[in-house]
């Protein structure tokens, strides 16, 4: 009983009275109370001299003990949470869970009260607002809301602070958070009545003035929100027939968001490209912009590209995250012996290293980060790159501009004469731009790029084929890296698999004794996951050291096959080896890995027969 409001009252003198009548409440009633330390105690999670310690600190700081103990990583804000239920005799609940989502109620409190205060509303009764907190000491907050509510402020719950707020900012993967999420459907802001079967001003020149409609800006709006609190990695608007879908990517996997009227092309369209600072005019030629936007205090870029197609501009907004390209090593995906090879080549002081792989594997996540790893006072590191996608602190970072001259080979030209450590290029597209990233392999220079090859040993034949001598691919190259991203298995639903497929297992090369061996899992569904039974990405590696039979094998033009054994004899494991890694510890499934890299040789139609 923290608040109550009264009416027929001087508000200033009543809201005084009763804080400091509910403060001095709350003071009696903890002194019966176990102190938070010893709940900690005695819930096993902490030790006396633990808490002792954290009391101290908690003394000169002014912080909570509970606080300073998670900072200690002595124990989880979970574990605090719970010792905090305890000590107010009220329930813990965890917004990770979809039960917890029955036993809140959003919609008895405003949106931004909620949000200021951290608090999540329970149920109202008999003018008593049941909540839950983060902390149970914020009386003069709870008082606060009971005078604007007018309603008896009661603690049913106690949460950790990152969950509540995650719940309030729609990042929660409950059950009823996401079915509210999608019944509250983008298309809510527009007029369904004028959809009708076509529009037949599509070929309209854009109206400047239809782009401030309310409407349009609070569906563009909405739309890249959902995208980015929904884990997406691009927003895809597509103009059909007689439609428009929306598309967002989530984990490489293309899901139908909406489907809206074909009437709001036009508005759509031109917003974006306003947004994006092209020309909402032009629609014959392809154009790329870029937004900047701020999303839950994070500043989120986004690479817009605009693509003329039969019914109209199809756009494709790229979400880049600054983080997803900090995340370390380890976090790529990494086997432990891939990952020492790795480091090894990186901080080699010269020649060639390249990660190959399709659009969309990760290849320039994967040399951001490895730049990341170098990024130290002591070397100079230059990078050209269409476009730049991330920037970092440290790095002289050059955008191609191929319209200007600004090509990567006169980049290329230019970095040899800045006397750098170590260059990045976006990608070998031509011979030129291959020559020249040998000569300063040759001159003593550290060269990542990138390649468009199936794997890694194609990448020397695919050199070759561009014109490179063969005695050059063969003593400038250290290295060459093919890689994938497969989902991984939600960790919150997967469960193990008793009856695997075994024609799956066929195509991964999963034997009878390494499934005996192994942890294998499949994918069943939740909330959390939006149902796949995947959440997230993780990489599978091919790496293959350059050694003198390699070497030898390039020299004399050797085929892919030939390359790929001797690669295999040196040590290197394949895309489906290290995918089969993941499998067997339960990581992912077989049927993700075969999407993926399957074993050689193997006929489908067997699978039919068998």
């Amino acid at each position: 009983m923290l608040a109550v409001r009264p009416s027929g009252c001087d508000t200033t003198r009543l809201r005084a009275a009763r804080s400091t009548q509910a403060t001095g409440d709350a003071i009696l009633a903890r002194k019966t109370r176990k102190k938070i330390g010893e709940i900690l105690i005695e819930m096993g999670v902490v030790g006396a001299d633990q808490v002792s310690a954290a009391v101290e600190e908690a003394k000169s700081t002014g912080k909570r003990t509970g606080e300073v103990l998670v900072e200690q990583g002595a124990c989880k804000d979970t574990d605090v949470a719970k010792a905090l239920a305890t000590q107010y005799g009220a329930e813990f609940l965890n917004f990770e869970r979809p039960e917890t989502l029955t036993k809140v109620n959003r919609g008895l409190l405003k949106e931004e009260m909620q949000k200021k205060y951290s608090v999540v509303p329970m149920r109202k009764e008999a003018g008593r607002l049941v909540i839950c907190v983060h902390d149970p000491l914020e009386i003069e907050s709870f008082d606060l809301i009971g005078m604007m509510v007018n309603a008896r402020v009661e603690i049913g719950g106690v949460a950790p602070r990152g969950q509540i707020m995650d719940f309030l900012s729609g990042e929660t993967s409950g059950p009823q958070f996401k079915k509210q999420l999608l019944t509250d459907s983008l298309d809510k802001t527009v007029d369904r009545s004028t959809d009708r079967s076509a529009d037949r001003s599509t070929d309209r020149s854009v109206d400047r003035d239809a782009v401030q409609e309310a409407g349009t800006v609070k569906l563009i709006d909405r739309m890249i929100v959902e995208a980015v609190t929904g884990r997406a990695s691009d927003i895809h608007i597509e103009p059909r027939k007689d439609r428009v879908i929306v598309r967002f990517r989530i984990d490489g996997v293309c899901i139908v968001r909406d489907e809206l009227p074909k009437s709001m092309q036009n508005q759509l369209l031109a917003r974006v490209k306003l947004m994006a600072g092209v020309n909402i005019a032009e629609r014959r030629i392809p154009q790329d912009g870029r937004i900047k936007m701020t999303i839950e205090d994070k500043v989120v870029d986004f690479r817009v590209s605009a693509c003329p197609a039969v019914h109209g501009e199809s756009i494709v907004l790229r979400i880049l995250r600054p983080d997803s390209a900090r995340i370390g090593l380890e976090g790529l995906g990494f086997e432990a012996d891939n990952l020492a090879n790795f480091n090894r080549i990186i901080r080699r002081p010269n020649g060639i290293f390249l990660v190959t792989g399709p659009t969309g594997s990760g290849k320039t996540t994967t040399l951001y980060s490895a730049l990341n790893d170098l990024n130290t006072p002591d070397r100079k590191i230059i990078t050209a790159e269409d476009p730049v996608e991330y920037a970092f602190k440290g790095i002289n970072q050059v955008q191609v501009r191929e319209h200007i001259g600004l090509t990567f080979s006169a980049i290329l030209k230019s970095m040899l004469r800045q006397a750098p450590n170590i260059i990045l290029v976006g990608e070998i597209r031509d011979r030129e731009v291959a020559d020249i990233a040998i000569q300063a392999a040759l001159t003593g220079h550290m060269v990542f790029s990138t390649l468009h090859t199936n794997d890694a040993p194609s990448a020397i034949t695919r050199l070759i084929d561009m014109g490179v001598k063969p005695f050059l691919v063969a003593s400038s190259i250290q290295a060459v890296m093919g890689q994938r991203l497969v989902r991984m298995l939600c960790e919150k639903c997967k469960a193990p698999d008793d009856n695997p497929d075994r024609k799956v297992l066929r195509l991964v090369n999963i034997s009878e004794e390494e499934l005996s061996r192994g942890n294998l899992m499949k994918a069943v569904g939740c909330a959390a996951c939006n149902g796949t039974g995947y959440r997230g990405r993780r990489a599978i590696f091919e790496l293959m050291t350059m050694n003198s039979e390699i070497r030898d094998l390039a020299f004399n033009r050797s085929t892919v096959s030939k390359l790929r054994a001797a690669a295999i004899r040196g040590g290197m494991r394949s895309l489906l080896g290290d995918g089969k890694i993941k499998i067997l510890r339960g990581m992912t499934t077989p049927a993700e890995i075969a999407n993926f890299a399957q074993i050689e040789g193997f006929n489908p139609t067997e699978v039919g027969a068998a």
